[in-house]
């Protein structure tokens, strides 16, 4: 195994097929993409992030002791479960009545009749456990730094014992399917540890006689196991775990208690972890699963086992860097710094050098120290450390053939999570993918898709027993097996069938940055065309001649009905309202570009869109979150389910709906500053949607403060010391949202226009560049500004013709884009320069 080796990567990255000609006028005060700490975690929020969509692990950089804690996506309780509820057409007229007499608070206690079970839980793996000889306790204080470098996803931790230096180096490979450490000691012979596997979960660990450990064991076949026989507690998942361990030329590994490998008087060690589940689907059950945890690990180890390390890494970042370094975002709030143009070519060196490590005073200092110092500094690279982040997350949490990104992404800690870390289809698991097209990550979507097919199948079933509609429906809740029956408990949050509606908005979305007609209509549109369905039989006549969604609540939220009495069901709630409105807007467009307009489903949808209830404004000028103005028991509440209209939907627009808009500012004002993490994001957007970029910065600016995990309750958003975004307690879809909302700042389109800079704080980043983000139309969009104002813009679409009318403030063009070509306009959006792609790619 080579100790170091060049790799050279010839084609340069996606985000440097445009570069600006103002380039050399420009300096780069951009800090190195890491997160950085100054020692070891003492809680999980300090810990770092690793992973490759399926296999997860949390590095805490101990140094007598370290635990990497591992995750498998498919790790959950349960089995494959029936979604239906026979009596709730029943339970669904006595509400419907309820709700008609007015009695809205009897409607909300007996809506709980139409309540089910809740999601299964995510599991955890266990943890690889490191023990090194004591003489590491007694470390050279000032030697200790841990990071995670966001350019190579890879985790590296370092410090020094007497004259020797530990480094440890920690990555995991999608295409290799295996996460990979790598421990060294500057001095030959200096490297000695034992290394064993454990698990929360019930397993069993062997060292074989072949440098390996496996682990074998299962999660519970029910949420809760019960005392009983083997029928009240079926068969769950199975997994599997294998480490392999290969030492250098010298070093000696033996087994000790047949748990545990010991290494002794090696350079250096490389670890290798594969593991695998008998998951086969959510439609199989686990004691029907044809699927060998022991084989595929095994299996997956020998694939690898003669490839270097150095290969192992090449492949990491090669794979890596085809979808990081499609996006690239420099800001500045000095007026005479410059900004310096991307290399062409890199070279990546897998060794464990010294030269990782920045000696750079800026990269020395924590990340937790950052974000105390931004309330003061307001340092404009820190910005676009969070937002890289947040791509770094959606690659690292899902990819094509994973599970969906879950509340947690894919870190947990616990046999028993926060919210069960399942997925929450009423704003988490949607957030989770907002920067996956708008941030060039199109790939990192394929999961929901596959989601959102596995819960039409289910969802058919539950909206004919439940709701004796046809389509399909899914609430607010699901899991690993495609739950699509309603949350148990109260109606606030458990009776909400709009997340299947919210999720098919995704597919057009998808269409429309990528103009993938394949996908619409072999993917998309079947879905679409079963959401349809459902909404249409879900709605029923009601007063005025409108058509209502009854029963009906505003996710999470609760008023004071007329009555006095609190509530939280109701009919025709303005988020139900305008999911409709946006998924009929939808079909309806794609059944134009597929040429189906004339399906008599697309007929019954143009027949109803007219009978939607419009926007209300309130008395007090605010948006009606409700059909009636009712009293708002928390006005400072965390959804703004109410502004889903103006983002992420598209039906209240400053160009086409102004007076709502105002009342959406309104809104937004009344709502107030206070939030957890992801509400916080939320509001950036939403404020960006304005093109009010002073409120959305200070959103911004909110969400950047220090969380201390040993007092999360009084805390109310915020960040970690890893970045992680806080609720609290954790919740990832936070750092999604921070991440779509800056892009939103920067870049907004529909498939014809594209608004520059719409929501740019000018007197915060005045300086800047972005490159490679999408917009609408399947257009690569970057930009340029100076002192504030734009400076460079560079359009390029590889696939299709575009015509683009391009907004900057006022000013208006309509520009003509060629696929295979570049396009350069200056500040006054004149066309000044144009290129092949295939020059750009090959330069």
């Amino acid at each position: 195994m080579e100790d170091e080796e060049w790799v050279l990567v010839r084609k340069p990255a996606e985000k440097d097929f445009w570069n600006p000609t103002s380039m050399n006028q420009l300096a780069d005060t951009s800090k190195p993409l890491k997160v950085t700490f100054s020692g070891p975690a003492e809680h999980w929020t300090d810990a770092i992030p690793i992973g490759n969509g399926r296999l997860g692990a949390m590095v805490w950089g101990g140094i007598a002791s370290e635990t990497l804690q591992l995750n498998e996506d498919t790790l959950w309780t349960g089995t494959p479960g029936d979604y239906t509820i026979p009596n709730a057409p029943a339970a669904l007229s006595e509400v419907r009545k309820l709700v008609d007499d007015g009695d809205y608070a009897q409607a909300t206690k007996a809506a709980v009749k139409l309540s089910d079970k809740s999601p299964d839980v995510y599991q955890l793996l266990g943890d690889i456990k490191l023990e090194f000889d004591d003489s590491h306790i007694k470390y050279t204080e000032g030697t200790y730094r841990r990071e995670l470098d966001l350019e190579s996803a890879t985790a590296r931790v370092k410090y020094s014992v007497g004259d020797v230096e530990f480094t440890r180096e920690h990555f995991v490979s999608y295409p290799d399917q295996v996460m990979v450490t790598k421990i060294s000691g500057s001095k030959p012979g200096s490297l000695s540890f034992t290394v064993s596997l454990d698990s929360k979960l019930p397993h069993t660990s062997q060292a074989n006689g072949q440098n390996q450990i496996i682990m074998q064991g299962n999660c519970p076949g029910k949420r809760f196991a019960s005392e009983g026989s083997a029928n009240e507690n079926p068969q769950g998942i199975q997994f599997a775990a294998v480490l392999n361990l290969q030492t250098s030329e010298g070093g000696v590994v033996h087994s000790l208690d047949d748990k545990t490998l010991k290494v002794e008087g090696s350079d250096w060690a490389v670890m290798l972890l594969v593991a695998s589940s008998s998951f086969d689907g959510p439609f199989t059950m686990p004691s029907d699963s044809k699927k060998d945890p022991i084989s595929e690990s095994l299996n997956a180890l020998k694939s690898i086992k003669t490839l270097s390390y150095s290969d192992l890494y090449a492949h990491h970042l090669n794979d890596y860097h085809n979808l990081f370094h499609r996006v690239s975002l420099q800001l500045s709030k000095s007026s005479k710094s410059n900004l310096k143009g991307s290399l062409v070519i890199e070279k990546v060196k897998s060794s464990t050098a010294n030269s990782y490590f920045s000696s750079n005073e800026d990269d020395a200092v924590s990340t937790a120290e950052r974000v105390k110092s931004f309330r003061t500094d307001e340092d404009p690279s820190f910005v676009e450390l969070l937002f890289q982040y947040g791509r770094y997350l959606l690659i690292s949490s899902s990819r094509p053939g994973t599970q969906v990104s879950n509340l947690q992404g894919i870190w947990n800690k616990d046999l028993a999570p926060p919210w069960d870390g399942a997925p929450h289809l009423n704003i988490n698991l949607q957030m989770n993918y907002w920067p996956s097209v708008s941030c060039n990550l199109k790939e990192c979507q394929e999961p929901l898709f596959d989601y959102i097919s596995s819960l039409s199948i289910n969802g058919s079933k539950t909206a004919k027993v439940n709701y004796e509609a046809s389509g399909w429906v899914a609430h607010q809740v699901s899991d690993i097996w495609a739950k699509t029956s309603p949350d148990q408990g109260e109606a606030v949050w458990a009776l909400w069938p709009m997340g299947g509606a919210w999720l098919c908005t995704h597919l057009w979305e998808h269409y429309t940055y990528t103009m993938d007609k394949e996908f619409l209509k072999n993917k998309a549109y079947p879905l679409l065309e079963g959401c349809t369905s459902f909404l249409l039989d879900w709605l029923i006549d009601g007063p005025g001649g409108f058509l209502e969604t009854n029963p009906s609540t505003s996710p999470e939220h609760t008023f004071i009905a007329p009555d006095g009495k609190p509530a939280s069901v109701s009919y025709s709630s303005t988020m139900d309202i305008a999911i409709i409105r946006e998924v009929f807007s939808v079909i309806v467009s794609a059944a134009e570009v597929l040429g189906r307009k004339s399906d008599a489903l697309i007929g019954k949808v143009l027949e109803a869109q007219p009978k939607l209830l419009p926007y209300k404004i309130a008395r007090d000028g605010s948006i009606m979150e409700w059909a009636q103005d009712f009293q708002d028991r928390d006005v400072h509440h965390r959804h703004v389910s109410h502004l889903f209209g103006l983002f992420p939907g598209h039906t209240i627009t400053l160009e086409k709906t102004p007076d709502l808009c105002k009342a959406a500012d309104y809104t937004l004002y009344k709502r107030g500053e206070d939030g957890p993490g992801w509400s916080t994001t939320w509001k950036i957007a939403l404020w960006a949607r304005l093109h009010n970029s002073e409120h959305a910065y200070r959103m911004v600016k909110r969400l950047i403060n220090l969380v201390d995990p040993t007092h999360e309750s009084d805390f109310e958003g915020g960040l970690y010391s890893n970045l992680f975004t806080a609720h609290p307690p954790f919740q990832i879809n936070g750092n999604f949202g921070f991440t779509a909302a800056v892009a939103e700042m920067l870049v907004q389109s529909t498939t014809k226009d594209l608004y520059l800079l719409p929501a740019l704080p000018r007197d915060k980043w005045p300086n800047g560049c972005v490159k490679g983000l999408k917009s609408r139309g399947g257009v690569t969009v970057n930009i340029c500004w100076e002192e504030g104002d734009l400076e460079e813009v560079g359009l390029w679409s590889k696939e299709q013709n575009s015509v683009k009318t391009l907004h900057y403030r006022g000013t208006k063009i309509t520009a003509k884009i060629s696929s295979g070509k570049v396009y350069t306009f200056n500040r006054q959006l004149k066309c000044v320069k144009t290129y092949s792609l295939q020059e750009a790619e090959f330069c």
